[in-house]
């Protein structure tokens, strides 16, 4: 071929490629011209939603804050329910610049202490067997569309918690509480509903990756958790079997926070959907309150894929006081380049905009100063996931997590016999002894099934007090108290050996 057929095919292929390119920026210019106005409806249609975030049913109406005294508000949830649709526009990875801590804008308060050190371990023990592998579609093809917190499954499935200990993860980022009451001390009621937002979010970036199901706690049974180096004591408990409700209590510096949870599961063949039924309450020592429910959780890809979880929803953070936030949990796509997004705002009571709320539940979360709109240059950093543990397992456990079942030196003798740590079929897994967990399960999954034939007798809690008909549940005071003195005598042995004369007991 000679040079001019060459240089002509080129200019050929350079004049096509030039318009195919100048039809791709134009589509691009229209896409960000759309997706703008997009952006500006649906923030404005959430402002209007979220007019009424005041007007809530947690009875929490009263703004004047001289008018609210400690003990007004009693220890207990109601539910609620919202259907929020509005959406949240996607705000990419590429769009991030500049991001500042906190303390660089506003001036992080002094919230630390000296703290008691305990010991804890760093990853699970090795295990002693090796593992099976199941098939999960043999187990519940026949459980389609049913609740499967009364479907047993082998143990093989769980991970070597219980739900009790799993409502204690929620605190592992316990020091954006901590912030949150010194900055609503200095006056800074901003940045405390800030950070209240931000330990909201942070309890769901210990869900990343674990696809194993937590032990279904036995009627009655406890957990409790002292952790000095976090200036915090949880104590939680299974006070209903049908429906299945757990309640938990938490103190900390300078705060309450307490809630009960009733988890609603449906299987759905190639999903399972986790519906929160419940209200949490965080109180500070200075009378202000926030209360707020979770989100929904799906699991995906049960049979085929790779299976992970999304949470989503609309999650109405209500104060008492001055401030309330609004955040969306946006629910992932199949194409979603950028799962995982949290979006929202602080507004106060008159329903002006103070601050936007913006990040991934699984790893940061910031916030922008009013008009700003959503450019992220400037943004202040409200928390940051702390990074997976160098020894993972198959559950993908946190650090954190990895603490919860320990039975540290002296600990086990300070125990009441219903505690979670004690219960022989979830210590078996977590030792890796499969054969003796699965065994131990079924044998505890027979008493299970006696239990709501004992709590129609007259069985009740030991640590929470019903609340009349609101279902609901209060702290009584008094854990911490017989723990000092060892009186464990109203506790009964609930993973011992069940009899058939206990059987026709109940």
């Amino acid at each position: 071929m000679n040079e001019s057929f060459v240089k002509e095919c080129e200019q050929i292929v350079d004049s096509e490629f030039s318009e195919v390119q100048e039809q791709i920026k134009l589509l691009h210019e229209e896409r960000t011209k759309l997706l703008e106005a997009l952006r500006q409806l649906e923030m404005a249609n959430l402002e209007a939603e979220a007019s009424g975030i005041h007007d809530n049913p947690y009875q929490l109406t009263n703004h004047n804050s001289s008018s609210l005294r400690r003990g007004k508000y009693s220890e207990c949830s109601t539910s609620a329910s919202s259907d929020d649709k509005q959406e949240f526009e996607d705000i990419s990875e590429e769009d991030e610049a500049s991001f500042h801590d906190t303390k660089e804008s506003f001036g992080e308060p002094d919230v630390g202490s000296v703290h008691t050190h305990i010991k804890r371990r760093t990853k699970l023990p090795d295990p002693a067997e090796k593992e099976r592998s199941v098939s999960l579609w043999s187990m519940i093809k026949d459980n389609v569309g049913k609740d499967l917190t009364r479907v047993c499954l082998p143990v093989y499935f769980n991970e070597p918690i219980s739900s009790l200990q799993k409502c204690f993860e929620d605190m592992e980022y316990s020091y954006l509480l901590d912030q949150a009451y010194a900055f609503g001390k200095s006056g800074n009621s901003l940045l405390r509903a800030l950070n209240v937002a931000a330990f909201a979010v942070s309890g769901y970036a210990s869900t990343e990756g674990r696809h194993c199901k937590p032990f279904n706690p036995l009627l009655g049974e406890t957990y409790e958790a002292d952790f000095p180096d976090k200036g915090i004591r949880f104590f939680s408990e299974k006070v209903s079997h049908h429906p299945t409700v757990i309640a938990c209590h938490c103190e900390g510096k300078g705060w309450k926070f307490w809630g009960d949870t009733n988890l609603r599961s449906k299987f759905w063949g190639r999903s399972i959907q986790l519906e929160p039924v419940g209200i949490l309450t965080l109180e500070f020592d200075d009378g202000e309150i926030f209360q707020w429910s979770k989100v929904t959780t799906t699991i995906y890809n049960i049979l085929l894929g790779k299976l992970y979880c999304d949470h989503h929803g609309t999650m109405q953070i209500r104060g008492n006081r001055q401030y309330s936030c609004m955040l969306k949990f946006k629910e992932q796509s199949i194409l979603d380049r950028n799962p995982h997004q949290v979006n929202g705002f602080v507004e106060d009571v008159t329903g002006k905009k103070a601050a936007t709320v913006f990040g991934k539940w699984n790893d940061s979360l910031y916030y922008l100063a009013p008009g700003e709109g959503l450019n992220k240059e400037g943004a202040s950093l409200l928390w940051k996931a702390r990074k997976p543990p160098p020894n993972i397992t198959r559950y993908n456990l946190t650090s954190f997590a990895i603490t919860l079942n320990e039975l540290t030196p002296g600990l086990e003798e300070e125990l009441p016999p219903t505690d979670s740590r004690l219960r022989p079929d979830q210590r078996h897994l977590e030792n890796g002894e499969y054969e003796k967990a699965n065994e131990e399960k079924q044998r505890l999954e027979r008493r299970q099934r006696m239990s709501r034939q004992i709590q129609e007798s007259g069985w009740r809690p030991r640590w929470f007090e019903p609340q009349g008909e609101s279902q609901s549940y209060k702290y009584t005071g008094d854990y911490w108290e017989a723990r000092d003195k060892r009186s464990w005598e109203n506790c009964p042995n609930i993973f011992g050996e069940f009899t058939d004369e206990m059987a026709d007991c109940a």
